[in-house]
């Protein structure tokens, strides 16, 4: 599966977001960023039970 990263430069670090998901994170450094998206992307995809009827992460 190929999905698609957005990153853009804040103040104190990088924020990663992956446009097809509603999935983000951050980091220090473009590279930390985007490890950490990576990783909140196999949890996302990880663990069906937390995805809604949209297919969007929820808590009850």
């Amino acid at each position: 599966m190929r999905l698609t990263a957005s990153i853009t430069s804040e103040d104190d670090g990088y924020v990663s977001q992956c446009l097809e998901v509603d999935v983000a994170s951050q980091g220090a450094t473009i590279e930390e960023a985007t490890a950490n998206l990576k990783e909140a992307l196999v949890l996302y995809f990880e663990d069906p039970s937390l995805l809604g009827a949209e297919g969007h992460a929820y808590t009850e």
